[in-house]
């Protein structure tokens, strides 16, 4: 029994993140970064703090967002909350994450 819980407990979120499955909603992403020239120190943060990795900046210094692997967390919405730098919907029904483990 205490190998069990050892062994849960040493899971990465890397490895708990892989068990979830998405539906994507192609040609529809429920979020989207407003175009921008220079990101804002919230919007730049979003490549770091994003756990399911959706943001990064391209060649040109821009912030993308791929949602694909969107968990729905809400930090993006939190830290862009006074920038307003990306508009967020909830995923259309049936749509988004299918979490594993509840």
């Amino acid at each position: 029994m205490t190998i069990m819980l050892e062994a849960a407990a040493a899971a990465k979120v890397e490895e708990k993140l892989y068990q979830n499955r998405y539906l994507v909603d192609a040609g529809r992403p429920h979020i989207k970064v407003r175009p921008h020239i220079v990101p804002s120190k919230a919007l730049l943060a979003l490549t770091h703090a994003c756990p399911a990795g959706c943001y990064s900046q391209n060649d040109q210094g821009q912030v993308e967002a791929s949602v694909d692997g969107c968990v729905e967390c809400g930090t993006c919405r939190v830290l862009t909350a006074k920038t307003g730098e990306i508009e967020w919907n909830y995923p259309r029904g049936g749509f988004g994450v299918l979490y594993k483990f509840g």
